[in-house]
């Protein structure tokens, strides 16, 4: 809007933006509960480009900062976050001390065979079902970004059928598994 600023959406903007920020600040810091983004456009870029920029560091809490990443893709792109799995969290981690202990990196597991396998010897049912891997990566903030540059792991990402998600990782290996 062009013109003359109104005093009160001044001060009101700037008030959105500091429970925005401290929103997501305060998600941060709770350690593994990484709900909070902004309605606002504007303010809704922010908070990606925040989520992003601030390097986790804490292995202990790369899982939940991956989900939280995921969930901000989502919610950009207008889609309903995913949920945890506690059986797909399972089904990742064993997969991931799977490729790190055998010293592989593929789909296909030398002892579940193919995602779809695993979860079902996991007694996980399904409508539909996606893996992303990955390996080398530091931080949660770069696996993401290496998982959304890439076509395929991107679609997993924004797949509106899935509605949960699992996610591991162990010495360097990184998987989301997504169930629909």
């Amino acid at each position: 809007m062009f013109g003359k600023k109104r005093r009160g959406s001044e001060k009101t903007n700037r008030l959105t933006k500091r429970a925005a920020a401290f929103a997501v600040a305060a998600s941060l810091a709770v350690g593994g509960l990484y709900i909070a983004a902004p309605a606002e456009s504007a303010n809704a870029q922010t908070a990606y480009q925040t989520a992003y920029s601030k390097t986790t560091t804490d292995a202990a809490q790369f899982k939940a900062k991956v989900v939280y990443l995921v969930n901000l893709e989502r919610r950009k792109a207008g889609l309903r976050p995913l949920a945890v799995d506690a059986k797909a969290s399972r089904a990742s981690s064993l997969k991931a001390m799977d490729m790190s202990k055998k010293n592989y990196f593929d789909h296909t597991s030398p002892t579940y065979g193919s995602p779809f396998n695993l979860l079902k010897l996991q007694k996980i049912s399904y409508r539909t079902a996606g893996e992303n891997i990955a390996m080398g990566q530091r931080s949660p903030e770069s696996v993401m970004q290496s998982w959304m540059k890439s076509e395929g792991h991107r679609r997993n990402i924004l797949n509106p059928n899935f509605k949960s998600i699992g996610v591991s990782y162990h010495n360097g290996y990184w998987v989301q598994m997504f169930i629909g």
